[in-house]
């Protein structure tokens, strides 16, 4: 199946679908639950490395290094990964993947509990963050499908994942934070690869929801999902939300310590968080009438209005407010993009296209942490705060500059992203959901896509530092 097409002057009418319908879906919750448990630990691994690491080493940058090759292997397996799930299904490709994680992840603890050379700790953690299940992919895979006959449940169901994420992204932290000082260092890492294969294990038994495979066909040509411009557009545009991750977790640190005020790290980072946390719950209940491009550009934005006045925060409190302000426009960033990039990539695709968005996010909090630190470490914790507006902002030149890649290849220049139902003329499929209109082909139905969302948080890199 190709990528479908956006359209443009479909009327129809506003529709609200609320969570309570959609978490009623006939075996949501069989895969929905296990993906929970599968998908905590995924924000738990970095701290846990950086944790870990610090206590057998002595140095920061040693442990922050260390973790930073774990989440740029992540960021670029990661894709791979998805792409293997389309075409073979995801339980063939999730149960290696786990069991290869927790052996990867107690190879790590191993060798840094036994003093081994450091190079070795590298070589265990890009191990370790290779293998990290694409469950958030995943789980949106399984949305699609399940709601193909009822896409205006879509929109709804993507930003219930981004929830989700947010959730298990100020959650995890903590966890692994408190297991790790209250037991052991290295037990943060056991529960995380625990967690990871058994909610891995269990999710990947749950068959009937799963996916339809997409097996190569001989002779045929596969094309990557990146092949497409405009997921390549986007994957840059989520790197620019990844270095915003990444800088925000070191510099409030660093600034909340040069206050005096080490403990309140974690609540302006939380306010942060929790921002993107509401905006998201909030973006889908909304039926919008504007096209994901248009929202895209104007979330995007006002992050990069966000992020511009951070550096000149006087106090903790003024930066917690600003960091709301970020938040704000997080979710609703990513719940766009996953809108858009569905519409770009044909089925036997999109888990591939998810992950690679994912993987942009992680590389780009890889990269803002490692340059704000530099930054802090030579100009102060202000300076820090100069690398998110940065990233951020070149990726809304990218988007405004090349914003007609957006558009489906063989679309209309125009795109209408409206939400309601309504049943076209002459066709035998309703109108609905929450996101641009679309044909597949040439048929006459109209159907509408909506906005998966990945991880709209990313793992703590650096954040241990909030511990001194």
């Amino acid at each position: 199946m190709t990528a479908r097409r956006t359209v443009d002057n479909v009327a129809v009418a506003p529709a609200r679908v609320g969570y309570t319908s959609l978490l009623r879906t006939p075996g949501a919750w069989t895969f929905l639950l296990p993906a929970f448990v599968a998908r905590l630990p995924f924000a738990m691994l970095s701290l846990g490395i950086v944790l870990l690491v610090f206590d057998t080493r002595g140095s920061y940058g040693t442990a922050g290094s260390v973790a930073a090759v774990s989440a740029v292997a992540q960021a670029l397996v990661g894709p791979q990964t998805g792409r293997l799930a389309d075409r073979f299904g995801q339980p063939a490709v999730l149960v290696p993947t786990v069991l290869v994680h927790a052996v990867a992840v107690g190879t790590l603890i191993a060798l840094a509990l036994g003093h081994a050379p450091v190079w070795t700790l590298f070589l265990a953690a890009a191990a370790a963050g290779a293998s990290v299940p694409q469950i958030g992919a995943m789980v949106r895979a399984r949305w699609v499908g399940k709601l193909s006959a009822r896409p205006a449940h879509l929109n709804t169901a993507f930003a219930f994942e981004s929830v989700t994420d947010e959730f298990t992204f100020v959650i995890g932290p903590v966890l692994a934070t408190a297991i790790a000082t209250g037991l052991a260092p290295a037990a943060g890492l056991v529960t995380e690869a625990s967690l990871t294969l058994l909610g891995g294990l269990v999710f990947a038994t749950q068959r009937r929801t799963a996916p339809a495979r997409h097996p190569h066909v001989p002779g045929a040509r596969r094309v990557s999902a990146l092949a497409s411009p405009g997921v390549r557009l986007l994957a840059g545009s989520f790197l620019g939300v990844g270095t915003v991750f990444g800088a925000m977790q070191v510099s409030v640190t660093a600034f909340a310590k040069a206050q005096g005020q080490p403990e309140v790290n974690g609540i302006v980072y939380g306010i942060f968080a929790g921002g993107s946390m509401l905006a998201g719950a909030l973006y889908g209940m909304v039926a919008w009438r504007r096209s994901a491009r248009q929202r895209m550009l104007a979330s995007y934005a006002l992050l990069v209005l966000g992020c511009s006045t951070l550096w000149a925060m006087p106090n903790l409190t003024a930066l917690a407010v600003a960091g709301l302000v970020c938040g704000l426009a997080i979710a609703p960033t990513l719940i766009t993009g996953y809108t858009l990039v569905e519409t770009l990539v044909a089925d036997g695709a999109k888990t591939e296209a998810f992950t690679w968005l994912t993987g942009a996010i992680g590389l780009g909090l890889a990269i803002g942490s490692t340059v704000a630190g530099q930054l802090i470490d030579a100009g102060g914790p202000r300076t820090g705060f100069l690398v998110p507006v940065a990233g951020a902002g070149l990726g809304l030149v990218a988007l405004v500059t090349l914003r007609r890649l957006l558009v489906a290849s063989g679309a209309p220049g125009r795109t209408v992203a409206r939400s309601g139902s309504v049943a076209p003329a002459g066709g035998n499929a309703a109108v609905s959901g929450n996101a641009a209109p679309v044909i597949s082909g040439n048929s006459a139905p109209v159907s509408r896509n909506a906005a998966p969302v990945n991880g709209s948080a990313a793992p703590v890199l650096v954040a241990a530092a909030a511990a001194e």
